[in-house]
């Protein structure tokens, strides 16, 4: 009977963790597929409405135009710091510099993490983008390096 109830809690156990590794890396490449989708289509949409657009609109840019690093913000598991392009008063690319891959579990979380992060920021336009689950800290550290690089950036 001792058997009997150690082989069904194995199974159980087995199933969770197959269910919790389906949704943590195959459901996060679905959403950044669509994210990266959605956002060259904003950008495509952006385009247009930019060369439409006329000079008085260049007076309300949150941001001014240029490169910025943000400094590097500390973690759990390693440093993280980025690089942000403000074209036209917009976030236009951002570049990780810095982020924990010591080692296979830290490569396997960022490699999912970092481009949904570096996607929201570019949809979002700020660093108040939405977290990863089982990459917080790693959220940590690109939210804090990304908000010093704007604060850089704001006009």
């Amino acid at each position: 009977m001792k058997r009997l109830i150690q082989s069904c809690l194995a199974l159980i156990i087995t199933v969770a963790i197959i269910i919790d590794g389906y949704l943590l890396f195959f459901k996060n490449r679905n959403a950044t597929a669509e994210s990266t989708t959605q956002t060259s289509t904003s950008a495509a949409s952006f385009s247009q409405k930019a060369s439409s657009a006329s000079q008085s609109s260049s007076a309300r840019q949150k941001y001014q135009n240029g490169t910025y690093t943000g400094k590097a913000t500390a973690t759990q598991w390693g440093d993280v710091q980025v690089q942000t392009v403000i074209k036209n008063g917009k976030i236009t690319s951002v570049k990780v510099l810095e982020y924990p891959n010591d080692n296979g579990h830290d490569k396997e979380i960022n490699a999912q993490a970092l481009p949904t992060y570096k996607a929201e920021t570019l949809k979002k336009q700020s660093a108040k983008i939405q977290l990863v689950s089982g990459a917080s800290e790693t959220y940590k550290g690109f939210t804090g390096s990304l908000q010093n690089a704007l604060d850089q950036a704001e006009g």
